[in-house]
């Protein structure tokens, strides 16, 4: 049975091996667009980009793993349609037959219209290796940085900035940062901590078009205002890479959209990571984490070998800005309630989410017994009072 993967990230890194572990002995390839060996992403825009840590270190396996494995590793090669009664996949180098295929495509960054001036030189993303080796020439310091974004990858952009001593404003045009994925507890904390350390946070307010005509020279805000910059970034998030899948006929549902086994609507398709959605409490999720890419390929490998083995999901997360890290368990989607508590330091503490009086999400930043706590409350399916979390003197107690 000859396994060929798409995509060449932490989730094909994640089934490649455990189809081996499992036992799996015939072909597996593996064909990913970008030059370099599957890699992690949450440094990039962190450690990488600080100069901390090198490809080397960057990358999930060292080179000779892949060899070793017996896998096949293409690399620089495009995958550009897929032949579903044919089994083939053709790429900018020919075409590869499967038996069974995965899908594991990630996703993209958004990127602002070309009208507004989103594809002006000094006007960055950051999703790829590429992108982040783009953008950190220009990140000098005494330079003026907007971020375009109140999310976790403008702000982490942020904090990295202001590290190398630019100066950072930050523009969210909804009411405030992190409202699509946090508390408004949970933002509170992040905008004191970047505020601290002289970040400007801007928000209620959008873009209407980026200057420049050669080069981004700055920004015009919807109120009218002006500000300049040297650079600029869009975080505003990303979208499920699904055109493989789309114009392959798969069914697309925020992503391409599997049953809870990681099945696409064709049988001999599967997909997982990023661009996946999968059945959730009725509806469907979909979760861009490196938690879910490495459990949702290893539990898709499973299935391909025969598993039968529904996935479900144990969302974490977390990001690392400045010296502090924010850590989540479980997802606060639905909440109903908000408890918090306070950390040890001037930027610490934990927001617990509740339904129904049922604990679902913890966000701990400068925390971290208290995001353990928390995480295995939730996985355990426990939910103290409430109250008693507001309370207690000391956490561990809720375990018992």
């Amino acid at each position: 049975m000859k396994i060929v993967i798409v995509g060449a990230g932490q989730a094909a890194a994640s089934m490649a091996a455990r189809l081996r572990a499992k036992g799996h002995d015939d072909e597996i390839v593996v064909i990913g667009a970008e030059p370099a060996a599957p890699y992690q992403r949450p440094p990039l825009s962190k450690a990488y980009l600080l100069g901390q840590m090198g490809l080397d270190r960057l990358t999930l396996r060292a080179a000779g793993w892949w060899a070793d494995q017996g896998i096949a590793l293409r690399l620089g090669e495009k995958a550009t349609a897929i032949d579903p009664i044919g089994r083939r996949v053709t790429t900018d180098r020919g075409r590869v037959g499967y038996d069974v295929l995965a899908l594991t495509t990630g996703a993209r960054s958004r990127r602002l219209p070309a009208a507004m001036g989103g594809d002006l030189p000094g006007v960055h993303v950051i999703r790829t290796l590429a992108d982040v080796d783009a953008l950190a020439p220009d990140m000098r310091p005494g330079r003026r940085l907007i971020v375009i974004g109140g999310g976790y990858i403008g702000l982490e952009a942020a904090a990295v900035a202001r590290k190398l001593d630019l100066g950072v404003t930050v523009i969210e045009a909804a009411p405030r940062i992190l409202g699509r994925v946090a508390a408004a507890e949970t933002a509170d904390m992040i905008r004191a901590l970047h505020r601290s350390h002289g970040v400007t946070i801007l928000e209620g307010v959008g873009i209407s078009r980026i200057g420049g005509t050669d080069r981004a020279t700055g920004v015009a805000l919807t109120d009218g205002r002006d500000l300049p910059a040297d650079l600029i970034v869009a975080g505003i998030g990303v979208l499920p890479d699904t055109a493989l899948a789309g114009t392959a006929g798969l069914a697309l549902d925020n992503g391409i959209a599997t049953d809870t086994l990681g099945r696409t609507s064709d049988p001999a398709i599967w997909a997982a990571g990023d661009c996946a959605s999968f059945p959730w409490q009725g509806g469907r999720l979909r979760l861009e984490s490196v938690g879910n890419a490495i459990d949702m390929a290893e539990a898709v490998a499973d299935n391909i070998m025969g598993a039968n083995r529904p996935y479900h999901p144990k969302p974490w997360f977390w990001s690392d800005q400045f010296d502090a890290k924010l850590q989540i368990a479980g997802l606060g989607m639905g909440h109903d309630r908000i408890v918090t508590r306070p950390g040890d330091g001037q930027h610490g503490g934990s927001v617990w989410y509740f339904q129904d009086n049922r604990l679902i999400a913890v966000d701990a930043l400068n925390d971290a017994r208290a995001y353990m706590i928390g995480k295995r409350l939730i996985e355990s399916g426990r939910s103290p009072d409430p109250k008693t979390i507001a309370t207690a003197s000391d956490l561990k107690a809720l375990l018992a």
